[in-house]
């Protein structure tokens, strides 16, 4: 039995019913106006049907030149404001958790004003290096995009320190090769993300709960390892974060054989999570990386490896993964296939993400939706 993911967990002053989480996955759902749509909303409501216990809304972007994709929720303007707050309704009226991750692509902007801290060419372009005022324009824009997630009616918001967005460029000594006050040693390239992070704070409260999406090692050569993360994971604890959601890898990384040697083995980011959670015992860490069978889940949170085990693609493949779980469904587990990229090759085309998975009917109903 699967006890211990069916317990309780609590996120600040938020009791989360079990400790399965749907982890944000990018699928190029929205449109090109960045708004909810009724395929936004479907999927959601989907996923939060399935029984997980937090459900966390991917990459709602704070300003524009922050876009990774046009087909991106935006969070930078009040008129975006009444889409969240029927998407939010949708996955709390399940029961779950609903938390909306707030996003800055930086260089990894599909875009020709992308800015980055330092002018490092990224996909042919080289991003505008950010001076100070634009510095504080962004620290501003993320929190006035937290202040319209709680007014949205989310139960928290997560900051996307992941997969090599902006909050994690600053950090990494890779791609911040400033000379400033924001860049040099560790403790300086902590300061715009812990900056991010108390302006959000400030401005949504105490008692809304706020998480870190958190790059625990960037997989690529002179980035950033667990010798750097794990002191920062605990300046984060001591600013104000709620819980810590650990991943690995950024787009660089993705090709490199290291990676996706790793990427095909179950559980491969489980032990940066355990890393992370000896650095911050005292707050809740989310792991991640491919956990297919509910047996390792329960594992990691039974040996204390994390708080909480995150599902993206598994539970994209299953939606029925949390009732086999539970012993609902005793049908055998449609695992991910590591041998199979096909949603990731389509968000990369900009085209909305199927599971290869996926019955032929229910990939045909999807691709007439979008008119292909």
């Amino acid at each position: 039995m699967n006890d211990l993911l069916f317990t309780p967990c609590k996120l600040g002053n938020l009791t989360v019913a079990n400790r399965i989480v749907s982890l944000p996955l990018y699928l190029a759902y929205p449109d090109e106006d960045h708004e909810v749509n009724d395929l936004v909303l479907d999927y959601y409501d989907e996923t939060a049907r399935t029984g997980v216990g937090l459900v966390v809304v991917e990459n709602a972007t704070v300003e524009e030149c922050g876009l990774g994709n046009p087909r991106t929720l935006l969070v930078s303007e009040e008129r975006f404001v009444p889409g969240l707050a029927r998407l939010a309704k949708k996955i709390q009226g399940y029961g779950a958790k609903a938390i909306l991750q707030i996003h800055h692509a930086g260089r990894y902007a599909k875009r020709a004003d992308r800015i980055a801290p330092s002018a490092i060419e990224t996909w042919g372009v080289t991003p505008e290096a950010m001076d100070v005022a634009g510095i504080e324009r962004v620290i501003a824009a993320f929190a006035a995009g937290a202040r319209r997630a709680r007014e949205a009616g989310f139960d928290g918001l997560e900051l996307h320190g992941g997969t090599g967005y902006l909050l994690a460029q600053f950090l990494s000594p890779r791609t911040n090769l400033r000379e400033d006050g924001y860049g040099g040693d560790a403790e300086r390239r902590m300061r715009f993300p812990l900056e991010v992070v108390r302006a959000v704070r400030a401005e949504v409260g105490r008692d809304f709960v706020l998480g870190y999406r958190f790059m625990a090692d960037e997989y690529v050569p002179g980035g950033l390892t667990l010798e750097e993360t794990a002191p920062f994971a605990k300046e984060l604890a001591g600013s104000g974060v709620d819980y810590l959601s650990v991943m690995t890898g950024c787009y660089d990384a993705f090709a490199l054989p290291r990676y996706i040697e790793d990427d095909a083995t179950e559980g491969f980011m489980v032990p940066f999570a355990e890393a992370i959670k000896r650095a911050v015992p005292a707050i809740p860490v989310i792991a991640a990386g491919r956990i297919q069978r509910p047996e390792m889940a329960e594992r990691i949170v039974r040996e204390g490896m994390a708080d909480m085990v995150g599902l993206a693609r598994v539970l994209f493949a299953d939606p029925e993964w949390v009732r086999k779980a539970r012993g609902e469904n005793t049908e055998p587990l449609n695992e991910c296939l590591n041998t199979c990229a096909i949603c990731l090759k389509r968000v990369m085309m900009q085209k909305p993400a199927y599971c290869g998975q996926w019955a032929r009917p229910r990939r045909r109903q999807l691709l007439d939706r979008i008119g292909e």
